[in-house]
């Protein structure tokens, strides 16, 4: 009889809990006084978070009161990926944050490569946008899952449908 365990290596995040982040943060810069007379604003798209605020000093307040709630809420730091700051109208700065969701090609051979190098009886395979690790030891793939959690990855991950 042999049978094989298996789990994945994802990367997602809790939609929910982000929208409770926002709702929350939005909430505090409403109420901060360095904020209040800002019409800052923080808009919860599909993939990103757009942020629009007065000045760089306001925006950079913006994102510590996000990274903040998010910690929280047991949200990773690196789903998000602040991107370029864009003069908008009046004066005012606009910045589009992009949420990161699923392992790209390049972190995912990553991950494989360090589990095929150091752990000789797991099978990692790359399926889409996660990496499924196979065994025939349950013990190997909680060797494999303690592993991969010393590792700094530039994704967060998730190990989901251990079985």
């Amino acid at each position: 009889m042999a049978s094989t365990y298996s789990f994945d290596i994802v990367s997602d995040f809790d939609r929910q809990e982000l929208v409770n982040t926002i709702d929350q943060a939005v909430r505090d810069i409403k109420s901060r006084y360095d904020l209040k007379d800002t019409q800052t604003t923080v808009e919860l798209g599909e993939e990103s978070i757009t942020v629009n605020t007065d000045s760089d000093f306001t925006l950079e307040s913006v994102h510590n009161i996000l990274r903040e709630k998010a910690a929280k809420r047991n949200l990773s730091q690196k789903i998000f990926d602040f991107g370029k700051v864009e003069s908008s109208s009046g004066n005012r700065v606009r910045q589009e944050i992009k949420l990161k969701k699923g392992i790209d090609q390049d972190n995912a051979k990553q991950i494989s490569k360090l589990i095929r190098d150091e752990f000789k009886k797991v099978q990692p395979s790359i399926q889409g946008d996660a990496v499924r690790v196979t065994a025939k030891n349950k013990d190997d793939l909680q060797a494999v899952i303690q592993r991969l959690k010393q590792e700094d990855f530039p994704v967060a991950l998730q190990f989901t449908n251990y079985r």
